[in-house]
């Protein structure tokens, strides 16, 4: 059974190729805030970023991490080498069909009323 680490030094590779750090996180740091971290240092200049945590999808070793779950959770899907660099992709989910249509439909219901 592999040990769990206290440290992990992980870094977030964007579809581009593009990476953001690497960052040391606690095993207690949830998936969650992991996207958050990336949210934050997301680069300015790139095109089509994520709005929300909602919007971020992070991969390990090819399965899609769970919000709720921490790093010493997910450990077995990361890196198993004491002291190594643990590489999550970045996915950046658009926004689904319906938000597009509500937006949409927000945008061109409005209400006229004539009186005769």
């Amino acid at each position: 059974m592999a040990v769990v680490q206290d440290q992990l030094e992980i870094k977030f590779r964007l579809t581009d190729g593009s990476d953001i750090g690497p960052k040391t996180f606690s095993a207690a740091t949830s998936v969650a805030t992991l996207k958050e971290s990336v949210l934050a240092q997301w680069p300015k200049e790139k095109e089509n970023g994520p709005r929300t945590v909602k919007d971020v999808k992070l991969i390990s070793a090819g399965k899609i991490l769970e919000n709720n779950k921490t790093l010493g959770e997910c450990q077995n899907h990361l890196c198993d080498i004491p002291g190594g660099l643990t590489t999550m992709h970045v996915v950046v989910q658009p926004p689904s069909e319906k938000e597009k249509k509500t937006t949409n439909q927000a945008k061109q219901s409005k209400c006229v009323c004539v009186i005769l």
